[in-house]
């Protein structure tokens, strides 16, 4: 089974959200935190992002942010993390967060979230990387993607095995498990291979 010490999460940054979504995001935090896994994520302090990052903090564990500097610039990020990387770029953000990450999370967000998580699924269909891609469906948030998925599966635009490198689950109480029964990478980083 994998190692893994380090999990970058994708989420929302609005706090206008369902509060089962923000309490799905500070429980997440505390079950990394609790199980010695490192969070990695976008450094902000707002909507889930931030709860995630309090959740993991409160419970002891590390916590790593990587946020561009025109969101520090407007005091986005949060100042009490583990670590704080400021950034010149969105996509140095994004390469940061991929190399200090041995697995994702994603739990319900908006166009920046689909956008990581897209990305990150299109990296590992391109053989760049094999790392787990777990997807929390929090209250069924995710079932219209999974739906968009299936009809791109069915008029031939992607793979099967592209989509199923996605695991789903039902709730953060899963993730743990997911973590722990997933395989072994079997490629190498991808740095310098953009």
């Amino acid at each position: 089974m994998a190692d893994i010490r380090s999990v970058c999460l994708y989420c929302g940054s609005s706090s206008r959200v369902p509060e089962s979504h923000k309490a799905a995001a500070i429980r997440l935090g505390a079950l990394l935190g609790e199980a010695s896994i490192r969070l990695i994520y976008g450094g902000g302090r707002v909507g889930l992002m931030g709860l995630a990052a309090d959740g993991a903090l409160s419970a002891g564990g590390e916590v790593v942010g990587i946020i561009p500097d025109f969101l520090d610039e407007r005091e986005v990020g949060h100042p009490g993390l583990t670590e704080l990387h400021v950034v010149d770029s969105m996509h140095a953000r994004k390469q940061l967060m991929f190399e200090m990450a041995d697995a994702f999370c994603i739990l319900p967000g908006g166009i920046g979230t689909l956008d990581e998580t897209f990305e990150i699924l299109s990296w590992r269909q391109l053989g760049l990387h094999d790392k787990p891609i777990l997807v929390v469906d929090q209250d069924g948030y995710w079932k219209p993607l999974s739906a968009l998925l299936g009809h791109a599966v069915a008029t031939g635009y992607v793979q099967p095995a592209h989509v199923a490198a996605l695991t789903v689950v039902a709730s953060v109480e899963d993730v743990p498990m997911a973590l722990a029964n997933a395989p072994d990478p079997r490629l190498p980083g991808m740095a310098g291979r953009l």
